[in-house]
């Protein structure tokens, strides 16, 4: 369907006009949030480790708050609303208007991040134009949508991750509360039993200061003591429970966290986050694709902002299984199938023969091992371990190696 700007997005207007070559080395930027790791992202760039900074998050694309820069000095952004047609083709803009649809980044985790969801397009849209009527100014801490656009995400694991995804079954959900047998969990436990998560989430996160304090440190301690009695049964749920409660004290999402599938990839194994989905990345480092937004409600974990009332109309309540994606064979290497127009995410393994890399739209390409010549029209551009590149819609680019590289590019078919 065609890109509909949300009311009140006023999308800004280039300086001047600019001519596009064929791809461009990029120089992206790091986030420094507190749960980064000190090693991983600076090992990947080559750089020193940090004895004080954790290094969270490298972000490559074209968003406005952190775009990378174009060897020749132009932020993607500006480029991109500079030559839309040129750069990402004119069908991306006709779908999503002059913006790159999608952010890649790497992820690098040491310690939890915040139990979050992300709205669909509609929500944002509608909760983007309230917040703009009503005057929050996008600096307010207490602003809850930074932008009219969705934000699903694929993970990818480079190293052995960890994740809450999604609700478990509500019948496995009361058995692990039960278990722990705690009068505390009684409420929760008959509001679960009574009304599903869509009674039991919004009661937990609404939990004034003494009750939920005394809930979390009840249930902490009596997880702490099932994985000191080496109890196989919810071990690793029990585990992340009592290693929450640590750094969140008093915090609901260490009980939401009962609540939600625990889920451990290994390398090459990835999962889909589509909107409404309650998750939190507990450890580890991964490439993860996303929709350009930065519209992320919170529901625990965090000394940020909690929107309950956001955060309820956005939550997709549904419980199960999340399914673990493996890659499928398509053009350029091995392919993560998603379920979204914005993104598409493909490993690509290079030998020392030649392979095409073309594609119709625009490409966000990442090199984590070895050494990948690229070449085009005009010559060649060779990315190291942790360099990244941009080639815009439709280039003719094929790439060599020995090199592992990771190209994002859109979905559109």
């Amino acid at each position: 369907m065609p890109f509909a700007p949300a009311v009140g997005y006023t999308a800004p207007v280039p300086n001047s006009p600019v001519t596009s070559s064929t791809m461009w080395q990029l120089t992206s930027n790091v986030r420094h949030y507190p749960w980064g790791s000190h090693t991983v992202i600076p090992e990947l760039l080559g750089r020193p480790t940090p004895a004080d900074q954790p290094h969270a998050e490298l972000w490559m694309g074209a968003h406005p708050d952190l775009p990378s820069v174009l060897a020749d000095g132009r932020p993607l952004d500006k480029a991109i609303l500079a030559e839309p047609d040129a750069l990402l083709g004119a069908r991306v803009r006709e779908r999503f208007g002059t913006r790159l649809p999608f952010l890649m980044k790497v992820l690098a985790a040491e310690t939890p991040l915040s139990l979050q969801a992300h709205p669909t397009i509609e929500q944002a849209m509608a909760g983007y134009a309230a917040e703009e009527a009503a005057g929050v100014p996008q600096d307010d801490p207490t602003r809850t949508f930074k932008d009219p656009w969705h934000k699903p995400e694929l993970l990818l694991a480079l190293t052995t991750f960890e994740a809450l995804c999604g609700f478990r079954p509500v019948e496995e959900s009361l058995h692990c509360l039960a278990k722990l047998q705690l009068p505390e969990l009684k409420p929760t436990i008959a509001a679960l039993a009574r009304g599903g998560l869509r009674a039991a989430i919004p009661q937990l996160i609404a939990l004034s200061g003494k009750r939920r304090t005394h809930l979390v440190e009840a249930v902490a301690r009596r997880a702490a003591q099932f994985v000191a009695a080496a109890d196989p049964e919810f071990i690793n749920t029990y585990r992340w429970a009592a290693r929450l409660a640590e750094t969140y004290p008093g915090d609901a999402g260490v009980v939401i966290s009962l609540l939600c599938n625990h889920l451990k990839l290994a390398p090459g194994e990835a999962i889909f986050l589509p909107a409404g989905n309650l998750h939190a990345y507990l450890c580890g480092a991964g490439v993860e694709v996303m929709a350009s937004s930065d519209n992320v409600l919170r529901g625990g974990l965090t000394r940020k902002h909690v929107d309950l009332a956001a955060l309820i109309e956005v939550l997709d309540f549904t419980d199960g299984k999340v399914p673990v994606l493996h890659p499928v064979l398509g053009p350029g290497g091995l392919r993560y199938p998603v379920p979204v127009e914005d993104f598409d995410l493909t490993r690509c393994q290079l030998d020392a023969q030649v392979g095409s890399l073309t594609t119709a739209g625009p490409q966000v390409l990442l090199c984590t091992e070895g050494e990948a010549v690229l070449a085009s029209a005009d010559g060649d551009l060779v990315l190291r371990r942790g360099e990244s590149a941009f080639v815009p819609a439709g280039q003719p680019v094929s790439a060599r190696g020995p090199a592992v590289l990771y190209r994002t590019t859109t979905n559109l078919r």
